[in-house]
């Protein structure tokens, strides 16, 4: 075993070996372990470990401060200084750096810095597996075939600096998908959910969702695109507004080019959005959606910056009952515009004050609506207005008084989150849940259904 070998002391070592005016040094150990299944039976599970190490080197000179990021993974002593050499070759070759701020300092050290990294394994689904048998059994005797993955992961994140920080985060990101199919395969029903430690996963409740559906698919009516009033369930919400999240940058906004933008200069900051009390918001220590509590960026861009690595970060509204409160900027950004510093944070919350269920909303429901299951292949049509478009999938529902009659035919939509939210005419209980799209990026939300009352679904699609 090579003499400098845990994550740690990989930090220190590369921050000796450093000859430039500041280094940032992140070490990322990651461990995941996955279930694969498909009709009714395991297919597949693994176990992998790894290591990346990223070095950002920065060189003060007359015109400004240069940065240069260079990322490897399995990187052991040996490698140290050669990467070390090569992040520090990348600044002094590079111009000075838009967004080069001071090194953050002054953040108290984690205290379990030096202790070896978190671990996950096989054992996260010691419960979750026999679990999963028993369904696979209810749905074998009633004519269902289940198919899906579990995936957890792992990251222990060590970051230091040349200005004193050793800051550490562990980060556990649980996914499971569960798709139900009938055997002649003409109708298909999906759930998810995002998880911890798989301990508040419930595979037989799934399942019995799953059923449902697949029975309520028995009945087939085709519907013309058209604007009806929508059940949009929490991960469908979820795939929107982080979409919206991602288009929010302070910057973008300012000068012109996103729906966030004032017509004629400026932001959008202080004007409703909503008629309904609605609060979007993240907050590292959002329980069971716990995040970094300060800045990891391997990269700068329109909404990180590498200076900014070890920022502490604070609960943030980014809209607060109905109103637009905050636009997501770094101390780069926040400095050009003249806005608070108000990094990105990794999960996302949209209280609403809402007490029903989904099941409830369903049974309230008065006249014709439709009911979706989830959103997929999502894709900006113009940053102006935030105007998306994606189809839906795995089962669109048509209510009636009250109650489902049947499933309808799959449509593409055009919408802007944004708008939808103007447009919301009822909230429903904040609950945790899986994004269906995003769900490989962002995965630690919690959201309401809505009720719109006119979503534009404006075609038929032949997807599933």
């Amino acid at each position: 075993m090579s003499r400098v070998s845990k994550p740690y002391e990989i930090v220190e070592k590369a921050l000796e070996l450093s000859t430039t005016d500041g280094l940032v040094v992140i070490a990322d150990e990651h461990s995941s372990a996955n279930l694969r299944w498909a009709g009714n039976a395991l297919t597949t599970n693994g176990v992998t470990r790894g290591r990346t190490l990223t070095v950002i080197a920065t060189v003060d000179g007359a015109q400004g401060t240069a940065s240069g990021v260079v990322s490897r993974s399995a990187v052991t002593a040996d490698d140290l200084e050669p990467l070390v050499r090569a992040a520090e070759a990348a600044a002094r070759g590079a111009g000075p750096a838009e967004d080069a701020q001071p090194l953050v300092s002054g953040v108290p050290s984690s205290p379990d810095f030096t202790d070896a990294p978190a671990e996950t394994g096989s054992e996260v689904f010691a419960d979750f597996a026999p679990a999963l048998g028993d369904a696979f059994a209810r749905a074998r005797s009633g004519g269902r075939e289940l198919y899906g993955f579990a995936n957890h992961e792992l990251a222990s994140t060590y970051l230091g600096t040349s200005t004193g920080l050793r800051l550490r985060h562990d980060q556990p990101t649980g996914t499971l998908e569960l798709n139900a199919k009938s055997p002649d395969r003409t109708r298909s029903a999906w759930a998810g959910r995002s998880t911890r430690d798989f301990k508040d996963v419930d595979p037989a409740a799934m399942d019995a969702e799953l059923a449902q559906r697949l029975g309520w698919a028995e009945r087939r009516i085709e519907l013309p695109a058209g604007r009806y009033e929508t059940l949009l369930p929490p991960t469908a919400v979820a795939d929107l507004l982080i979409y919206q999240l991602w288009s929010s940058t302070a910057r973008d906004a300012v000068e012109g080019r996103t729906v966030f933008s004032q017509p004629g200069g400026g932001t959008r900051l202080g004007e409703t959005l909503a008629p309904l009390p609605l609060t979007l918001r993240s907050d590292p220590h959002a329980p069971g959606l716990e995040s970094a509590p300060f800045v990891i960026a391997h990269s700068s861009g329109d909404s990180a910056s590498v200076f900014d690595n070890g920022l502490p970060l604070a609960p943030t509204d980014w809209i607060r009952e109905g109103k637009l409160e905050r636009l997501t900027t770094t101390r780069h950004s926040a400095a050009l515009t003249g806005l608070p510093v108000a990094p990105a944070i990794d999960n996302l919350v949209l209280d609403g004050g809402g007490e029903r269920s989904l099941e409830e909303m369903v049974a309230a429901t008065t006249g014709r609506a439709l009911l979706l299951t989830c959103l997929w292949y999502i894709r900006e049509v113009d940053p102006a207005t935030l105007l998306l478009t994606g189809l839906t999938r795995d089962g669109v529902y048509l209510v009636e008084d009250g109650e489902v009659v049947g499933e309808v035919n799959n449509f593409r939509f055009n919408e802007s989150p944004v708008d939808l939210l103007s447009r919301a005419s009822e909230a429903g209980r904040t609950e945790k849940t899986l994004p269906r799209e995003w769900g490989d990026w962002f995965t630690r939300a919690a959201m309401p259904a809505l009720r719109i009352p006119d979503f534009n679904m404006s075609s038929v699609s032949q997807g599933v």
